[in-house]
């Protein structure tokens, strides 16, 4: 039972004092925030089953952070609670509810909802939290929107504390982080924190297709390209002759020109010829992309992955945006080959915003948010003491997964990061398999270390489960239930 922070203020000896701090103890268990339960969702022809709830989390003062929880559908009470983070830095995790793993999906019309028979909510409690302010629905007082790797791991743990505050029948449920991308970095720098606050009963992490090493993301991607026959064998052959000395490859920072040249030539294809970033073998949403548009008088800047990945190959790039940014006052940053209209067109009708308890005071959704996108300073460039520390006490499970034709955080790079870690393995890699109706699959591959798994998903691209739901859902199942994969 949470104590009683006002007692001091009552008269000591009295009847009247106990009784005080026995009510209000009382009413801090309650549970759930009755105003934030959403009574009735837009766009679905039959409400849910399980309860669900929207709002907001008060942290540092002048920020608030828009959430969406969904309860399981078996079992509640008794089911972990898993958190959930997009990333970007700067785009929103209801993105991941309404296009990967959420009980329901957006439709193409972006009115109506369909149920995702392999929603992660089947067996868990899912916190869907937009982080940092600015991003989505979240927003703060003074609007301002700079901030950090450090601020948002301080402010996404404040948001687990009044999660719980709020919630706290589910105080002593199994918890686990989770997330994609630049939740690569999200995750463990929030571990991190969440490991020393013994009041949260932390289990372990899960971080799919993520960035957790610019250098390993930037040095893997040459051999990703060239392997999967993007390069060709003249330019690889240039790439190995500037760029490796005695079977060592440096394309991430090497001061040879000649290397420097050849790995731009690289990037060029990866990044600007049209290729999807995020799935190399699906179509490009709305066709090949220019780099800028006009639409409704508002710059519309349709990035390539440079700002969201931020290699050290197109600074030049990110400086320019920046620039742009500063001389137009309304911009939105669009990720490659992303269509995020349905997503926006059904969470800024009013009847969807009403039902959510959005407040007045929150922008427009976008999936990514510009300003905090341009002004976000990146502290880590790689999270391997944060992996470490959580490995190092020996009692939470990890989990990195990859979709394997993801080219903006690719599998190899992750590999290698893992690898990296030097703990001792436990299964050597092989298939892992799933159900698929009545016929068993191969999902991908996986090696098990201690407590530590890296695990990739054939066939699937940067957003594992809304490319592949079914073996992601197999996987998720795998994971929280500690299951062999």
């Amino acid at each position: 039972m949470p104590q009683c922070t006002h007692c001091g203020l009552l008269a000591s000896g009295k009847m009247y004092s106990v009784l005080a701090c026995l009510l209000l103890g009382a009413l801090g268990v309650l549970g759930a925030p009755e105003a934030d339960e959403i009574k009735s969702l837009p766009g679905l022809s039959k409400q849910p089953g399980f309860k669900q709830y929207s709002g907001y989390f008060n942290v540092a003062k002048n920020k608030h952070l828009h959430y969406w929880f969904v309860e399981s559908q078996k079992d509640p009470a008794n089911s972990p609670v898993v958190l959930w983070l997009n990333g970007g830095p700067g785009c929103s995790s209801l993105d991941g509810l309404l296009t990967e793993h959420g009980p329901f999906l957006i439709q193409d019309d972006g009115v109506h909802l369909e149920y995702n028979p392999y929603s992660w909510n089947m067996i868990a409690n899912v916190l869907y939290l937009e982080s940092p302010a600015g991003v989505g629905f979240s927003f703060s007082d003074d609007q301002k929107y700079a901030t950090n790797d450090s601020e948002v791991a301080i402010n996404n743990y404040l948001a687990l504390k009044e999660f719980f505050r709020l919630f706290p029948e589910y105080s002593k449920n199994e918890f686990f982080l989770t997330g994609e991308s630049y939740g690569g970095i999200y995750i463990p720098t929030l571990a991190e924190v969440v490991m020393e606050d013994s009041a949260i009963n932390l289990q372990g992490i899960a971080v799919g297709n993520g960035l957790a090493s610019y250098e390993l993301n930037d040095n893997s991607l040459v051999y990703f390209a060239n392997y999967h026959g993007l390069i060709g064998v003249s330019l690889w052959a240039t790439l190995q002759k500037y760029c490796c000395k005695d079977d060592q490859c440096n394309f991430y920072n090497n001061a040879d020109p000649n290397c420097t040249t050849a790995v731009s030539q690289v990037q060029q294809i990866v990044y600007n010829s049209g290729l999807n970033i995020y799935n190399l073998y699906a179509d490009c949403a709305g066709g090949v992309p220019g780099t800028s548009s006009i639409e409704n008088g508002r710059l519309v800047i349709r990035d390539f992955g440079n700002n969201f990945i931020n290699h050290r190959w197109s600074h030049s790039w990110n400086q320019k945006l920046r620039g742009i940014s500063l001389a137009v006052k309304s911009v939105k940053l669009d990720p490659p080959c992303v269509n995020s209209t349905p997503s926006a067109t059904y969470l800024n009708d009013p009847y969807v915003k009403t039902a959510l308890h959005i407040s007045p005071k929150a922008l427009d959704w976008e999936i990514c948010s510009a300003e905090v996108n341009l002004n976000y300073d990146r502290i880590f460039m790689d999270v391997k003491k944060q992996y470490l520390k959580l490995l190092s006490a020996l009692k939470y499970r990890v989990l990195v997964y990859n979709g394997d034709v993801d080219m903006a955080c690719n599998f190899l790079g992750d590999e290698w990061f893992v690898e990296s870690l030097q703990q001792e393995v436990q299964v050597q890699r092989r298939p892992w398999l799933y159900y698929n109706g009545e016929t068993q699959q191969i999902g991908g591959f996986v090696k098990e270390f201690s407590n530590l798994a890296f695990l990739t998903v054939k066939g699937s691209g940067h957003m594992v489960p809304t490319d592949k739901p079914i073996a992601s859902y197999a996987m998720f199942t795998r994971f929280i239930k500690k299951q062999p994969y």
